[in-house]
């Protein structure tokens, strides 16, 4: 499922570095567009409406941009945050051709049945424990879905669990995570338990900082090239909607 079109107007920007905290101030967002090699452009605009284009987007939206008289499709790239305020200070947008496949972070939601709010497994006083919250594909950006479903419905009993395989993918976009991977699976309450007491600490929380660390190491590999210092604004992605969640990135501004 796409979402509508999200469109965003930027200006040319005049100031780099340090000189960017007055626009902070003035509630205007720094921003920088890199476009297939060629010059990045860097641009400012509305903090508002940037953070809720960040918001509906996330990492995985084709946005339509336009800055002065050039027009853009992009991707966000990373967006950062001021760690202490949790205000937007910089985004960074990759331009993509409209033909040209692109690598994506696509979200992984549940779908339950009407009138439910949880899985049949967790109805009956079971644990279902997640494993994955995005899947890797690749597509052409205007076909990239906002979010993958899987059928919640189908997890019943101990041992149950759906994987890459169990979600519909749409015509056009390429799965890059293996299609065994697991995505949920169903847990006695006291074997978790046990399992957990057994290693010496949470191993729910053990599994999922593994996850973690996993995402954010390969992603602080990707840092771009060409940002610009400013000490004042180096942050991590805000957390999304929990549907919607983007892995963290520190890195430089543009």
């Amino acid at each position: 499922m796409l979402q509508d079109t999200i469109n965003l107007t930027l200006e040319p920007r005049a100031v780099t570095g340090k000189a960017v905290r007055h626009l902070r101030r003035e509630g205007t967002i720094p921003a920088v567009i890199h476009d297939h090699g060629k010059d990045s452009l860097v641009v400012q605009g509305n903090g508002i409406q940037m953070l809720k284009v960040w918001q509906a987007a996330g990492k995985h939206h084709p946005i339509q941009l336009k800055a002065g008289d050039k027009n853009f499709t992009a991707l966000i790239k990373t967006a950062e945050f001021d760690p202490r305020k949790h205000q937007l200070t910089h985004i960074v947008f990759n331009a993509v051709d409209a033909n040209q496949k692109v690598d994506a972070e696509i979200p992984v939601r549940p779908r339950y049945a009407e009138g439910n709010e949880s899985s049949p497994a967790e109805r009956n006083g079971l644990i279902v424990l997640s494993h994955l919250e995005t899947v890797q594909v690749k597509a052409i950006a205007t076909k990239l879905p906002d979010f993958f479903e899987y059928d919640a419905e189908k997890l019943v009993e101990i041992g149950d669990s759906v994987t890459i395989a169990d979600l519909l993918i749409p015509e056009g976009v390429e799965l890059e995570t293996e299609v065994e991977h697991s995505i949920a699976t169903v847990y006695e309450p006291s074997a978790l338990a046990a399992a957990n007491d057994a290693a010496g600490g949470d191993a729910e929380l053990e599994e999922e900082t593994e996850a973690a660390e996993g995402e954010g190491g390969a992603e602080g590999e990707e840092a771009s090239e060409g940002a610009e210092d400013s000490s004042d604004s180096k942050g991590s992605d805000e957390s999304k909607p929990s549907s919607d969640e983007a892995p963290k990135e520190d890195k430089k501004e543009a």
